[in-house]
């Protein structure tokens, strides 16, 4: 199976488990990757992007990395703010299960890979705001469903946090940032590079 389904809970495709070796931010880490996982065999072209193109995070905070899938986004914020709480979301299991032990194989302690809908009850409950997302968002999943998935995320930034967002400009970059002007964010567009944009946004009171 090619990762067209990576959105999928389950991929009933076998795992197929590869490892890697991947420059990620300045570090040289050894991954794990399967197939019916995004990206599954290279670090995605534009999440290279995004990571060439995102300032340093904060030394602490919570952070997320929304749509993880193997983990690259999730264990460049741990390397770069070892004492933040770096949270993984996807509806993958094969892609959280992955992301987990990519950041123990490589030393981090300060991540988190929890299915979405439990992890977004889990901090509405404890009223726990995200002071950082980064995203290479799944814009495949079509445009409904992603603006969906935005709406119930970017809501969680705190006050002063922030989202960097990668989105192709052939696959709508500059009609989602129209379209979250729209729902009131702050949108600026900070980069392009290699056809994808990097979006920064900011929460509307900000």
């Amino acid at each position: 199976m090619n990762d067209q389904h990576y959105f999928t809970a389950s991929p009933a495709t076998e795992a197929a488990e590869r490892s890697h070796v991947f420059t990620i931010r300045g570090r040289k880490l050894t991954v794990t990757t399967a197939s019916g996982v995004f990206s599954s065999d290279r670090l995605d072209k534009g999440t290279q992007v995004l990571l060439n193109h995102v300032p340093e995070p904060p030394a602490q905070g919570t952070f997320l990395d929304l749509g993880c899938g193997w983990g690259p986004i999730a264990l460049a914020l741990a390397g770069a703010a070892p004492q933040a709480t770096v949270l993984a979301v996807d509806v993958n299991e094969r892609a959280l299960d992955l992301t987990a032990r990519n950041a123990v194989a490589n030393g981090y302690s300060n991540v988190r890979a929890v299915e979405a809908t439990t992890l977004r009850a889990e901090l509405e409950a404890s009223g726990t705001s995200l002071d950082l997302i980064w995203s290479n968002p799944p814009v495949r999943i079509g445009k409904e469903a992603l603006h969906e998935l935005l709406l119930t995320w970017l809501p969680l930034l705190a006050a002063k946090g922030e989202a960097w967002l990668v989105v192709a400009k052939n696959l709508g970059a500059d009609s989602l940032a129209k379209w979250l002007a729209d729902q009131d964010f702050k949108v600026e567009k900070t980069a392009s590079a290699k056809g994808f944009r990097v979006l920064r946004v900011l929460n509307p009171g900000r």
